[in-house]
């Protein structure tokens, strides 16, 4: 929750906010469950909203990610619950393709959606959402009530070596995860939910990610990362159920039992020194990331996927793969076998005015089933000695337990408020 100038705003604008939510959820009703029951076509561009898990993290990854973290100004419970039920509807309508509303409504009022996906498709827009520490009351108060159910593995992350998170970019109560392959749709879709949600949440900050860093099925080719190499060879995939189960869904055994089914997400901004990094030689680079650069191979081998040999020594008697090489200390051989699910984007945000140089690089988001020891022992380990800092920063970021999925007639997050 956010304290200060948002209380003063909850006091201003409470009076009117739970009407409005209602009308949000009543307004939306007939539309979000014209689909129900229908099946879906695989070549309409429509993935699933409703199911065991949400849609976004086992999907395989698509091209675009529109990514915004939310601060709730209400104190009340049921206008946080009705916001949520507002949302799904919203979110059912959209990742079907239709509009929030009758775009044909009262020429007097607000149109009803905003109109800039209209005839654009679904695009394969998938909608994920989560709650931060912030919301069950880590940093303030707790008017919700929430904080006995705060997951354990929803600890506030470390500090970690060399980050340097800006607050403006960091946290959030909510966020949520747009992704498709048109970035005027998973904009759209964003855009939509900060206008329902308007007066009862505000955006914290968003980001905008294009070219995916990943591959989330074995049927994806590995992508390029704005230093040229192909990112994420060794990616857990979506449908690799024993994996996925393993290291990414929330067991009914893990505490507490409303994750069950769901899973954390932890966002980093991070940004690269463009500029250094295209001044070091091609050696170099090979060196920093542990891999060739055309091909993507190892350096111990000659193909993409040949098996990274960590062991393998060269005539100079010094590890072919330098000690320092960001693939040694990011694989699972070196980490207890840890395995996160990465759908990380590239992003570019123009120029630096303090700089003068490209503010760019990689807006990295995984997946786990305990980010206490899923991400942060590997970032610890990278944050240590990888050769890579000399290239990049961390800047802003976040954690969030994404609930699990629902079923029609549901609302996200669900399971929490019981």
């Amino acid at each position: 929750m956010t304290s200060g100038p948002a209380i003063s705003r909850r006091r201003l604008l409470a009076g009117g906010l739970a009407a409005g939510a209602g009308l949000a959820v009543g307004g939306l009703g007939g539309y979000g469950f014209a689909r129900e029951g229908q099946p879906v076509d695989p070549q309409s561009g429509v993935e699933p909203f409703y199911g065991v898990h949400q849609a976004g993290i086992a999907t395989a990854a698509q091209e675009r990610i529109q990514f915004a973290a939310f601060d709730v100004l209400t104190a009340r419970r049921d206008e946080l619950q009705a916001l949520l039920r507002s949302w799904t509807s919203a979110a059912v309508l959209m990742t079907g393709g239709q509009p929030v509303g009758n775009p044909a409504g009262d020429p007097n009022a607000p149109p009803s959606d905003t109109g800039e996906a209209l005839g654009l498709g679904p695009a394969r827009l998938t909608l994920t959402f989560g709650f931060g520490p912030s919301l069950f009351g880590s940093s303030g108060p707790d008017p919700f009530g929430l904080g006995p159910l705060r997951p354990a593995a929803l600890a506030d992350l470390p500090q970690f070596a060399h980050d340097e998170l800006d607050p403006a970019i960091s946290g959030g109560d909510l966020c949520v995860q747009a992704c498709a392959e048109d970035p005027q749709v998973a904009f759209h879709a964003i855009r939509e939910l900060a206008r329902i949600g308007r007066g009862t949440v505000a955006v914290r900050w968003s980001q905008l990610g294009f070219g995916r860093t990943s591959s989330t099925t074995a049927a994806q080719a590995t992508p390029r990362n704005l230093q040229g190499f192909l990112d994420g060879t060794n990616n857990v995939h979506g449908d690799d159920q024993p994996t996925m189960d393993a290291s990414v869904w929330v067991a009914a055994s893990d505490d507490p039992p409303w994750m069950a089914g769901g899973t954390y997400l932890v966002s980093r901004r991070i940004r690269m020194r463009i500029e250094a990094w295209d001044r070091a030689s091609l050696a170099d680079q090979q060196a920093t990331i542990g891999r060739t650069k055309l091909s993507g191979a190892p350096l111990t081998g000659t193909a993409e996927h040949d098996t990274v040999d960590l062991t393998k020594v060269g005539s100079d008697g010094k590890p072919v793969i330098p000690l320092g090489a960001h693939i040694r200390l990011a694989a699972p051989a070196t980490n207890g076998g840890i395995r996160l699910l990465r759908r990380g984007y590239s992003f570019t945000d123009g120029i630096d005015s303090q700089t003068g140089q490209l503010d760019g690089g990689l807006f990295f988001v995984c997946f786990q089933r305990d980010p206490r020891t899923g991400f942060v022992p590997v970032q610890t380990r990278l944050a240590g000695s990888d050769a890579l800092n000399e290239y990049i920063v961390h800047v802003g970021g976040g954690l969030f337990a994404i609930p699990p999925g629902i079923a029609a007639g549901g609302y996200i997050g669900e399971t929490l408020f019981g």
